[in-house]
């Protein structure tokens, strides 16, 4: 047998070697709607089918990627969620900083060049240290891993005065005929408030103020499960205080958001569309109650539409227009790709935009030159997912068996192989583990935020990866779950569950302590 995973000089050999096989749905041929892809929809970010793979190829595929029926042992390659890049290094507080273990020596290199420009404060206009020019004027943060705190999860204030890892998102629907006709072209995803931009900036250089601070209150609210017990669910309502350039437009709405973990990026990338999008129904005829909608956006650097798979609500298309994006509103850092270079600065800041910037003429017009942004980039896609911890236990068994008896699988679709003609051979077909489909889904009122982004309503979101969500606390110091970071716990988190997931979630709070305990064994072994 050939070996379909990629491996390198540090893969792991023999069984590895002889595992693969993907997407058990990637041969199928996927209808979208004529009103979301106007021309060919076989344009590369919407291919319906894989021509990347041999029909021997793809068989195997489909053979690997089936659901599991046997719950006794684990499965082939199952301790290994990164495929061949899979970190097996000790368990610690850099498990999620790990770099691919099938890149080359000269690639390491690389990934530790991006580390460092990941890692560093940049700071305000002039200074003499120029490689380091260009913080704000108005900001969220001084460094990438000041929200992706280790690379890892964000977290809520809780009681301190630090939001770092965690922002309000601005936004409003169109208003104008001009707005709804971007809308509908999907040159907008939705609209920023017309003073305050697209997120609110906490933080601000000397001789510039802030734009205010975000105030979060809490309602306990108790939920009986089926056993007897209680469990205290936190609802949250976010409000902003001290605004500094006046109210916010009436129609603006606030969505809390936390820093998602950045490990496996380059990996999803990697997904071939068509198999995301075999996964999707949104007129949900199947009958099972799960719809799942791709969030197609268009690519900024190809003017193309194509899949969103990035952020909450799925509104990114590629790890280096996030990259770029969060650059530019977290930390006020332009780049080609985002030449905002007051960073998320609007034309009522007046004082904003009135502070010198970053930009060095020897370097182009940007702070963030192309050699940034590629090394940025390739740190970003190589951040390695950590291997299975006791995938084989009984208890961990049970657990798996209750997430696929509970019908978790429905969205968070455990396995996919990724691109054969991937652009770096680190992530090209490699069988991965991240328990996501990537789409859209409507997750009832508890958790809207009622914030609209591209083809996501107020109340849907991105399926968000599990891999590495058992090692939140050993990396973060913390368990707070879900977009802010509302639920304490994983069960917490699954008892918000609504809408599509309503169903599976009646099912886990009716299901026996037993039950209740081995899934988040389980959960915690990801």
């Amino acid at each position: 047998m050939r070996r379909i995973l990629n491996l390198s000089r540090r893969a792991h050999s023999g069984a590895v070697a002889r595992f693969l096989v993907p997407a058990a749905l990637a041969s199928t041929f996927v209808l979208l709607p004529a009103s979301v892809i106007a021309g060919d929809p076989d344009m590369p970010g919407l291919a319906t089918t894989r021509s990347d793979l041999t029909p021997k190829d793809l068989a195997r595929v489909e053979a690997i990627t089936r659901p599991a029926t046997d719950f006794g042992k684990a499965e082939q390659f199952e301790t290994m969620q990164g495929g061949a890049g899979t970190s097996r290094k000790r368990v610690n507080a850099d498990s999620f900083s790990q770099s691919s273990a099938n890149i080359t020596f000269e690639e390491e290199a690389t990934f530790k060049l991006g580390n460092a420009i990941f890692r560093k404060n940049w700071v305000s206009s002039p200074s003499s240290t120029q490689a380091s020019d260009g913080l704000g004027p108005l900001f969220n943060a001084r460094a990438c891993q000041s929200c992706h705190l280790k690379d890892g999860r964000g977290h809520p204030p809780e009681g301190g005065a630090d939001a770092t890892s965690m922002f309000l998102r601005l936004a409003r629907e169109a208003a104008t005929e001009e707005e709804r006709a971007m809308r509908a072209e999907r040159k907008a995803l939705n609209f920023p408030d017309p003073v305050y931009g697209t997120q609110l900036q906490d933080l601000a250089v000397p001789g510039l103020a802030s734009e205010g601070r975000m105030k979060i209150t809490y309602e306990e609210k108790p939920v009986t499960l089926g056993d007897g017990s209680v469990v205290s669910l936190r609802k949250p309502a976010y409000s902003i205080e001290d605004l500094a350039y006046g109210p916010l437009d009436p129609a603006t709405t606030l969505s809390p958001r936390i820093a998602n973990p950045m490990i496996g990026l380059g990996l999803v990338e990697q997904i071939h569309p068509a198999d995301i999008l075999a996964h999707s129904d949104p007129d949900d005829k199947d009958g099972d109650g799960i719809s799942g909608r791709p969030n197609i956006v268009r690519d900024p650097e190809t003017g193309q539409l194509t899949l969103g798979r990035f952020g909450w609500k799925a509104q990114q298309p590629s790890i280096r227009q996030q990259s770029a994006d969060a650059l530019a509103g977290d930390i006020g850092i332009s780049s080609p790709e985002a030449p905002r270079n007051w960073g998320d600065c609007t034309q009522a800041q007046a004082p904003c935009l009135a502070m010198p910037t970053g930009v060095q003429e020897r370097l182009g017009d940007t702070e963030a030159p192309p050699p940034v942004m590629d090394l940025v980039t390739f740190y970003s896609q190589n951040l390695a997912v950590p291997a299975r911890r006791g995938a084989d236990r009984p208890d961990v068994l049970a657990g798996k068996k209750v997430f696929y008896e509970l019908g978790c699988i429905s969205c968070h679709t455990p396995k996919f192989v990724t691109r054969r003609d991937a652009p770096n051979k680190a992530q090209s077909f490699q069988l991965v583990w991240p328990y996501s489909d990537f789409l859209l889904h409507d997750m009832g009122e508890g958790l809207a935020d009622g914030q609209a982004v591209g083809d996501a309503t107020g109340s849907e979101w991105r399926t968000p990866p599990l891999w590495g969500i058992g090692l939140t606390r050993r990396v973060n110091g913390h368990t707070f779950f879900l977009h802010d970071g509302r639920a304490r716990s994983l069960a917490e988190a699954i008892l918000w569950h609504g809408g599509e997931a309503q169903a599976a979630r009646d099912r886990f709070a009716a299901a026996d302590a037993a039950d209740r305990a081995a899934l988040v064994k389980f959960l915690e072994s990801l």
